[in-house]
Parts: structure tokens; sequence; C-alpha cells
């Protein structure tokens, strides 16, 4: 996972993300900490977990710092991934104290945004444990956002659907809809698609699921299903001769996703875990200034 932590904390995107919102908030200069705090003082802080939550972020709380001032140091008392209760001291950070004061507030906003995707998507996790079924993300992140909080998905044990539009063939409604019919948006994606990627279909009903069955399509998008539905489009697809992924999707709310993955969809895609997902309570209190 470190190789991995350090990979995604280090992409460009990330640091063009966090200078904007570093820009954004501290403009030009953190009047505050300027008139009240010596360039000379230094101190160090602690990050709290003021709830039980589901850690992840922290190698983006500590690029901010890194961005704000090469000499912050943060040291991270807990993994990400981890089940953290409250109360728990997550992170000690040290360093000038105008950079920790001019830095915390967007390294705890990020912080505490990923923690609450993570957190609620090992709800999600837990939720369906034993059936087999995966709990995945979406594209409805917030916008810029999408690494961060897929990677937070993934530390909490969900899995990551296709990153952009680049990265998988999605045929939705509205491509069928356009396109005129289900089989020929397939075929011509068959015919123009590289043929390391997977056609994936979104399939509203049993009609259109015998249509992709028929178009050999390699996923089926079960969308806004009953569960009684789901299940009958499962058995059939689990009776052909060919393997398809199936997917369900759509008004998948923690109350209903053990019941949607016993039907035995093999992938459940859960747009709430990033566009719903609320911010974790995280605090960070100086401790000592010099």
């Amino acid at each position: 996972m470190e190789s991995q932590v350090a990979t995604v904390e280090l992409l460009p995107q990330v640091d063009r993300l966090i200078q904007l919102a570093l820009e954004e908030d501290i403009g030009t200069g953190d009047r505050t900490t300027l008139v009240t705090i010596p360039a000379s003082s230094r101190s160090g802080a602690r990050v709290l977990a003021k709830e039980d939550l589901v850690l992840a972020g922290m190698p983006f709380f500590r690029r901010v710092f890194a961005l704000v001032d090469p000499g912050v140091e943060v040291e991270a008392l807990v993994a990400d991934g981890a089940q953290v209760a409250k109360g728990t001291v997550v992170a000690r950070v040290s360093g000038a104290t105008r950079s920790l004061l001019s830095g915390e507030r967007t390294a705890l906003n990020i912080l505490q945004r990923l923690t609450g995707t993570a957190t609620l998507t090992r709800r999600f996790v837990d939720a369906v444990a034993g059936t087999g079924a995966r709990v995945a993300d979406t594209r409805k992140t917030d916008p810029g956002m999408r690494v961060m909080q897929k990677y937070a998905v993934r530390v909490a044990g969900g899995a990551n659907h296709r990153f952009g539009l680049d990265s998988g063939i999605l045929i939705k409604d509205n491509h069928v809809d356009a396109c005129g019919g289900l089989a020929v948006a397939v075929a011509r994606a068959r015919q123009d698609a590289p043929h390391v990627l997977k056609i994936e279909v979104e399939v509203r009903d049993l009609a259109e699921l015998d249509a992709a069955i028929a178009a050999k399509a390699d996923i089926v998008l079960l969308d806004n299903m009953s569960t009684e539905m789901m299940a009958e489009a499962v058995r059939r697809v689990r009776a052909q001769a060919h393997p398809i992924i199936t997917e369900a999707s759509g008004n998948l709310g923690l109350e209903r996703v053990r019941e949607v993955a016993e039907t035995g969809v093999d992938v459940l895609s859960v747009g709430a875990l990033t566009h719903s997902a609320i911010a974790a309570d995280l605090s960070m209190k100086i401790e000592a200034a010099k």
C-alpha cells in the first residue's frame, strides 16, 4: 500500500487541486496569522478523531503541508483504511506555527471529506460481507477530487469503477436512444473499440437484458430494477455459455444493498459513496508554541 500511496500522493492533478484550494483559502496572505504569530514561532499539533470513523487521506493531508512549507513534518499515527475510535490521535504535525495555521483548513477539508467517504464505503462493504458482491464507486465525484475520492473508496475495501470516460466503454440509455438501439450501439462498439476494452451495457428491463445478451455484451448494468427483476436477470445471465459480469446500480441504500447483493450480482455500483458521504469530524489542535 505504501508504494501505491506515494504514487497517488504525487500525481500532478493532486498538486493542481491542492494549489487551487490553498490559493482560494490563503489568497494574498493569512492576515490573522501574519499579524499575531512571529515568524520564528514553531509548534506541534495533533489531529484528533472526534467520532468513530475509517481514516483516509493522510497522503494528501501531508501533501498540503509540503506545498505550504516543505519544513513541516507530518507523522501519521494511524494507517489509511483503519477503523478509528472517537478520541484517537491519528497524526501529529510540527513546524513553523504560521505554516501549520495557514495549511490547517485545506488539509482538514481534504482529510475530513475522504474519511467520510471511507467510513461510508466500509459500511456498505460490511453490509454485503459474505455475498461475494463487490461494492464499487462511480464517476459521481466532486470536480477535481476524483483521484482522491476513489483512493478513499479503495482503502476502505471498496472497488473502483472506471476512472473517466476514456477508461472503459459503458453504453448507457442515452447512447442507446441516440444511436437507434442497443444492438446497433454494441455493434459499433465492437467494430471501433480496442480489443482490450470490455463492453458494458446499461439495461432497464428484461427485454433490454435479452438484447444485451444476444449482442454478447461483456458486462450488463442492471439499472433501477426491482430486486425480483434483478434476480431473474442474474438467472438469465448465468444460463449463458459465455461469461457476463452483472452490475447493479440505482437505489442502492444501506437498507437495501444486502438484499440486492443476495440476488447474485457481481458488482454493486454506489454513487452515494462519493456524492453523499458526510465529512468526518476531525480537528487539528496546536499543542505547544516556541
